[in-house]
This record gives structure tokens, C-alpha cells and sequence, in this order.
């Protein structure tokens, strides 16, 4: 890593460490003992500019708070009618590791149907998946490999992929995009 990368990452967690108590304890939760890891993807994501990496760090730490993301493992989709039928709609699941150790994440797009809730509860669900993925599944995979992992793989099934299905689906699939290239995406990196 060069002198400029190593100064920047200097001054992003001297930034860091004028954050409030909560947003301090958010970020704990979001970089699972990998704070320098963290703050890196946050950079890259905007071009080494601190300043630019700091304030999206910032609105992703706020957009938790506010959301209350923290705590969303804990809070299920009721009524459990409810939540089996978008977990059977909205087809996702860890199929396993590549050579590297990162997990992959198999999306069956086309059997997904996306069709037995709201918008906002297929949006919470993914919600859900990504901070499992993040809080278990990546850390799991860091111990598994003996290396820190703070990716992952993720393919799209499209069989079965239907044209009548294509406006829901698509839906989804950008607020759920939409969201995670805002929140997430240091993770995309």
C-alpha cells in the first residue's frame, strides 16, 4: 500500500474518531473487528478522497441508526405466515465457498416470484440477508480461511425467469440495489 493510501487511511480514522458514541458503536457493529478493512472499501468506493469516504461512511452510519439496522436480525417479518412466504418468493441462500474462502451467494431470480408480500418487506428481508451475511457468514468464512473476508459472490439463477414475473421482480431488485449501492457498497468494492 503506498505512502498516499496509508496517510489517507491515517486521517479517515482520525475523522472516525469524532464521531458520536452511537455512530462509533454502529460502525463497531458494521466492521466486525476490521475497522482499517472497513474504512478501505469505504475508500476505495470514492477514489482515495477522505473527505468523500468520510461522508458516505457518515450517511451509511446515520441511514443504520435511523433504521435501526443493529437490531434488525432481532426483529423477524410477522406474522411468521408472513415472513415463510417471502422467504419462499424471494429464493436466496449461501451455496457455499469459492477457492478463495468467499462465500457465495446463489439469488434464484428466475423462481423467484416476489409476488406474496410488499415492496417493503422483499427491501427488509434482503436487509436482513446482507447483515447475516456481513455479522455471521463473513466472519465465519475470515476463521474458516484464516484471512480476513469482507466480500463475497454472488450469481444470479435466472432458470424459470418468466416475462410476466419481470415488472415485480425488477422492482425489488432496484430498491434493493438501490439501497445496498448506498449502504453496501463498501462491500461491493
Amino acid at each position: 500500500m503506498s505512502n498516499a493510501h496509508q496517510e489517507a487511511i491515517k486521517q479517515f480514522l482520525s475523522l472516525m474518531e469524532t464521531v458520536d458514541e452511537r455512530m462509533k458503536s454502529t460502525f463497531q457493529n458494521m466492521h466486525q473487528g476490521y475497522p482499517t478493512e472497513a474504512l478501505v472499501r469505504f475508500l476505495k468506493a470514492r477514489d482515495w478522497n477522505v473527505q468523500k469516504a468520510h461522508k458516505m461512511l457518515i450517511d451509511c452510519l446515520q441511514w443504520r441508526i435511523q433504521n435501526e439496522i443493529d437490531n434488525i436480525l432481532a426483529k423477524p417479518i410477522i406474522p411468521t405466515d408472513l415472513y415463510r412466504a417471502v422467504r419462499d418468493s424471494q429464493l436466496v441462500g449461501l451455496s457455499g465457498y469459492s477457492k478463495e474462502g468467499l462465500p457465495v451467494i446463489a439469488i434464484g431470480v428466475g423462481l423467484s416470484t416476489y409476488d406474496k408480500a410488499s415492496v417493503n418487506y422483499y427491501v427488509q428481508s434482503h436487509i436482513q440477508m446482507n447483515e447475516y451475511r456481513d455479522r455471521v457468514v463473513l466472519p465465519t468464512a475470515t476463521e474458516k480461511y484464516g484471512r480476513h473476508i469482507s466480500t463475497c459472490l454472488k450469481v444470479l439463477d435466472m432458470t424459470g425467469l418468466k416475462l410476466s414475473a419481470l415488472n415485480q421482480i425488477k422492482e425489488s431488485i432496484q430498491k434493493s440495489e438501490s439501497m445496498e449501492k448506498k449502504i453496501f457498497c463498501s462491500l461491493l468494492c
